[in-house]
């Protein structure tokens, strides 16, 4: 287990667990098993009175806060995204006291005031999982990083669309960026800590 401790004040912080994100098929673990981790998480983080944070990703109809730039992937025009498609699943969803951030963009800092959300709170470490590995989480994660948070990655609450940029984040870069372990690893850490 790389897991050394967790913080008095450390945040779940969950990426992208919305209608049409969990929709898509993921590796090395599908939706459904990424959603069980996430909520056996987000239910121990509320028991202990911990913050939770949902992240979704949504863009205006018209697509004009779509950030601009050349890819050599094309991006969805304007209107393309089906109705609900960016709600918080409904396994997640409905608890009152979760923090919820909306970002336009891969990572969950950068034009949203998620970092002054954890700031408030006097929150000095977060725990992430969420969908994809290589895309939201992995860029909150180096944000999370550069704004001076420890971070922790549950790696089994976490997929991807490809296997080998999953398996890329897990074991290249989120070592340099925090502590890896599963989602029992977390539990079970968390229940020593936070008894």
């Amino acid at each position: 287990m790389a897991l050394t401790t967790l913080d008095p004040r450390t945040a779940l912080v969950l990426i992208d667990l919305q209608n049409g994100i969990t929709a898509m098929p993921t590796v090395p673990f599908g939706s459904d098993q990424v959603i069980a981790n996430g909520v056996a998480l987000a239910d121990a983080f509320r028991a202990k009175g911990l913050p939770v944070v949902l992240v979704r990703v949504t863009f205006a109809a018209d697509g004009g806060d779509v950030l601009p730039g050349r890819t050599e992937t094309p991006r969805p025009a304007g209107g393309a995204w089906p109705e609900g498609w960016d709600r918080i699943i409904d396994q997640l969803a409905g608890h009152d006291g979760d923090i919820q951030v909306t970002k336009r963009n891969w990572g969950a800092f950068y034009g949203t005031d998620l970092d002054l959300q954890l700031r408030r709170r006097g929150v000095t470490q977060i725990v992430l999982g969420g969908i994809a590995t290589s895309i939201g989480v992995e860029s909150t994660a180096r944000a999370a990083h550069e704004h001076g948070y420890h971070v922790t990655l549950a790696t089994d609450a976490m997929a991807d669309r490809d296997e080998e940029a999953h398996r890329n984040s897990v074991e290249r870069i989120f070592p340099r960026l925090g502590e890896t372990g599963t989602t029992a690893d977390v539990l079970e850490l968390l229940a020593k800590t936070h008894g």
